[in-house]
């Protein structure tokens, strides 16, 4: 008896947090469709300094250079089809086009480094311990801690934005993990602290008493805020749904890499605001501004809906209350983008996996369009809840 119920409890720890519950998507069938459309992805992608990015009015392929702050998706995407699969030609694949973003690792005049660099070089040295790709996120990681500056507290987003001196964009949180990365690989507590500290004033002058986020704010010297709106957003007062993801995923990842309880009490907040918000709608993909003007008439945004799964599978790993409310959220995100209603069939969506992203509504640019980013987030968090379910 006693044997049985040792070898039951070393089942289910070791099998997944969530090993003894049936689930709801089915992660090979997910997989197979994003190999079908990553391989033709490939085939109509030779030139390694075009980087897939979304699709133009027209209907037609919008592709990008490496200096585009969405440079680093699609190679990170590779390497999450490796992790998968692990087939050669990924593997293969994914190296080419970590290396064609390389050269970005000097580069001063953007903070989106993060996702530039650590997506394809993160994610290829964590899979395959290529030495070779250490020392190209070291030198990116230093460029991007040059964007910090201790008269403000905080690294800067954008070198100009209207009348703003010093601009940062709730987007900064996620690149702070490349951050910490760089700083446990070169012992080097200066970048650690530069997390730290950016992450602390945003987390002070970002957020709304209920948790919700302001896009930008705009600081003058001693981290006092001149202004506080939005660019992306519906309005100055309103919750853009990325930006509210982007802030999950990033407090949840600080609580991750410090353990410091006022992150997880963060990162549990815009949780509750996201997963309570009366405009959620039953499927679980966000409208692309809760406060959007029109609803429901409005977009919805896929890749909204991806980084807040993937972020939440994370965050039930770290959350006792609320730990099968995160999962369970979570897997509908999962279960619905999973779905025709935005996973596109095979030859066409130009070759990305999910439909119905939003980018830039206000700027008339990608509204209801794929986004390489949204498959990004979308191919980890089903990487994520395979393993959270053990299957």
């Amino acid at each position: 008896m006693k044997k049985n119920v040792l070898l039951f409890i070393l089942i289910i720890t070791t099998t997944g947090a969530f090993a003894q519950k049936k689930p709801l998507v089915n992660v090979d069938q997910a997989f197979n469709t994003a190999a079908k459309h990553y391989v033709n992805m490939l085939a109509t992608h030779p030139d390694a300094s075009q980087f897939p990015q979304s699709t133009k009015k027209d209907g037609t392929p919008d592709n990008r250079t490496s200096e585009w702050w969405c440079s680093g998706f699609f190679g990170g995407s590779l390497w999450y089809l490796y992790e998968y699969t692990g087939e050669a030609k990924w593997k293969d694949a994914a190296n080419k086009w970590t290396k064609a973003v390389e050269k970005e690792k000097n580069n001063t005049r953007t903070h989106d480094l993060g996702f530039m660099l650590y997506c394809p070089f993160g994610n290829g040295y964590r899979l395959t311990q290529n030495a070779a790709y250490i020392e190209p996120m070291l030198t990116g990681a230093n460029a991007l801690a040059t964007r910090f500056d201790p008269k403000y507290g905080l690294i800067k987003s954008w070198d100009k934005h209207a009348d703003c001196e010093y601009p940062v964009i709730i987007d900064n949180m996620m690149n702070l993990e490349f951050l910490f990365w760089a700083a446990k690989q070169a012992k080097d507590r200066r970048l650690y602290d530069i997390a730290i500290t950016h992450a602390d004033n945003t987390l002070k002058h970002h957020f709304r008493a209920d948790y919700s986020s302001y896009h930008v704010v705009c600081y003058l010297p001693g981290t006092k805020v001149f202004r506080k709106k939005t660019h992306q957003g519906a309005s100055d007062s309103s919750a853009w749904a990325r930006g509210q993801a982007w802030a999950l995923y990033g407090y949840t990842m600080m609580y991750r890499e410090t353990k410091d309880k006022k992150y997880l009490k963060q990162a549990e907040g815009i949780a509750k605001f996201i997963i309570n918000h009366p405009n959620l709608p039953k499927d679980k993909i966000p409208y692309w501004d809760f406060n959007a003007p029109n609803l429901p008439n409005e977009e919805r945004d896929a890749s909204a809906g991806a980084i807040v799964a993937s972020a939440l599978i994370e965050l039930s790993s770290y959350s006792k209350e609320n730990k099968k409310l995160y999962f369970s959220t979570a897997e509908q995100m999962l279960v619905s983008l999973a779905s025709p209603a935005y996973t596109a069939k095979v030859n066409e969506n130009n070759n990305f996996i999910l439909k119905h992203s939003v980018g830039h509504k206000p700027g008339n640019s990608e509204i209801n369009t794929p986004i390489v980013y949204a498959d990004y987030y979308y191919l980890e968090a089903l990487l994520r809840y395979k393993k959270a379910i053990g299957h």
